[in-house]
């Protein structure tokens, strides 16, 4: 064993080498937590979630030991560490460029549509965050920690205790205990967003919830500072893309957000070109791209009520349609 990597609620994370020179994560859950019923049942559902699943972007279990006073999980090892880590260290964080950021939300969005679609019965992450998406030697996202991830049993009500990270719950978990795959879709958008700003997203979820506020603020304008504005026809197409997607990940009622096949299907789709340049797109524009079907009243009352503030709502198709 090498040395820790990291601590968690649950126990801590550590470098370790195997006898074969095998690199791996080691997680420990603590001598006094191992013998918690809690833990105990955090860990074997941890245990029968990564022995079932297969997908690249999902972070791969090589073994577990289940003792009396110790509980082990032997994790495929990542280099980087946690987006959550690398987005907040500058020199990383200019090394996870555009190109990569933009890959790493492909990836969890793909991972997630695996787990809710293509795993029978369908696996709810239910902790999805900056923390828990890993990246390897070449900045490539891996989504890990499985131990609030439960089944999605079609024949049940899903009443559950609330589970996730502070800034990542969907806001319906604080009013009904019913958990669906649409709090996993919220939690995806807020991760989207962390991505292509730096930062958590907290002040601009609160703006999201009154779209008029979002008429004077730059797409371009809430990018992370720490890079270069994006240039290319294709780098500002997919930026607006995964903007309005994660925009519409994070509307408040759940039935209306995409569900993750849908959002990872749209990273296949051919990009349509924007209708201006893209540091004139305001959030305003983004949020009633793809948020116009929700809040069309609001945001035509809001046309009424400021002419001169609005161009026509045919000013805000940005993807020529």
């Amino acid at each position: 064993m090498k040395y820790c990597i990291g601590t968690g609620g649950y126990g801590s994370v550590y470098k370790a080498q195997l006898p074969n020179g095998k690199v791996v994560a080691l997680k420990k859950l603590h001598r006094r937590e191992a013998e918690e019923p809690a833990f105990d049942k955090s860990f074997r559902n941890e245990v029968k979630m990564l022995t079932e699943i297969r997908h690249k972007n999902i972070v791969r279990l090589h073994g577990f030991c289940l003792h009396r006073r110790y509980m082990f999980l032997i994790y495929q090892y990542m280099e980087r560490g946690s987006l959550f880590c690398v987005l907040r260290n500058d020199d990383e964080a200019v090394e996870l460029d555009w190109f990569k950021r933009l890959n790493v939300i492909k990836s969890t969005a793909n991972a997630l549509s695996y787990l809710h679609h293509d795993c029978i019965p369908p696996i709810l992450h239910r902790d999805i965050s900056s923390n828990n998406i890993l990246l390897n030697s070449e900045l490539e996202a891996f989504v890990a920690d499985f131990g609030n991830a439960r089944l999605l049993d079609p024949d049940s009500s899903n009443y559950t205790a609330i589970a996730g990270t502070h800034g990542y719950i969907a806001p319906e978990l604080a009013y009904t205990m019913v958990v669906t795959e649409k709090c996993d879709v919220y939690s995806f958008g807020v991760v989207a967003l962390e991505v292509l700003m730096g930062m958590h997203p907290g002040e601009l979820l609160t703006l999201l919830s009154s779209p008029s506020s979002l008429q004077h603020v730059m797409l371009s304008d809430i990018l992370d500072v720490r890079l270069s504005p994006p240039r290319s026809k294709n780098l500002t197409q997919n930026i607006v893309v995964v903007t309005t997607l994660a925009f519409a990940c994070l509307r408040a009622k759940p039935q209306s957000r995409p569900t993750m096949k849908e959002v990872s299907q749209q990273f296949l789709a051919s990009k349509k070109p924007l209708t201006k340049p893209f540091a004139t797109i305001s959030l305003l524009e983004v949020a009633h791209n793809e948020l116009g079907k929700e809040n069309e009243k609001e945001f035509q009352q809001n046309i009424s009520n400021h002419p001169n503030e609005y161009h026509g709502s045919s000013s805000y198709a940005i993807l020529d349609v």
